[in-house]
């Protein structure tokens, strides 16, 4: 991610990503341009997406992929590669999602210290999140951070042969599936 150096606050940002076809995140008054995904990113992306959304038929919650936002107050706005959202104040705004309760990222080489660090730190400010999924795209590896009752995060890793469980939407698959059709 490159950041546009100077400080933008949240209305400025809102106004530049929504005339910008180059989708952009905010952290703190910075802007970041996303990076272009890989082949595999989008493939695992879309497995993930597929498994998710039939599961979630005849639900309240609803799924979305990294063209909506996730945002707290005004210190942060970012596109996900997936999310879910079951809380109806969440209908509101069809740009803008506030209370996921699940968020699933794609691990790429140029933001996966950003995903693992500050993001999660980011992410942890939602009081409505029980799950943060963190994939990887260089070998069968899920990496499950959930929070506990004791309001802490506890962090299970699924790989090769493992069947991940996405305990906020009571999902169980064999790890194979987010890795279909991949070279």
């Amino acid at each position: 991610m490159i950041a546009i150096p100077h400080y933008l606050s949240p209305v400025e940002y809102l106004a530049l990503d929504r005339q910008n076809p180059i989708r952009h995140e905010y952290r703190g008054g910075l802007v970041y341009a996303m990076a272009g995904g890989s082949d595999r990113h989008s493939r695992i992306a879309v497995n993930l997406l597929s498994l998710l959304n039939p599961h979630l038929d005849n639900t309240p919650c609803r799924l979305y992929n990294g063209d909506v936002k996730v945002n707290y107050q005004d210190e942060f706005y970012y596109y996900p590669d997936a999310f879910v959202t079951c809380d109806p104040r969440d209908r509101q705004d069809r740009y803008i999602k506030r209370h996921p309760k699940f968020i699933a990222e794609v691990l790429s080489e140029s933001t996966q210290a950003f995903d693992r660090d500050l993001k999660f730190t980011d992410y942890q400010n939602l009081e409505s999140l029980e799950e943060y999924v963190l994939i990887s795209q260089d070998g069968q590896r899920v990496e499950c951070r959930r929070r506990t009752a004791a309001q802490t995060w506890e962090t299970v890793i699924y790989g090769e042969g493992d069947r991940p469980t996405f305990t906020s939407l009571n999902l169980e698959f064999p790890i194979e599936q987010l890795y279909r059709g991949l070279d």
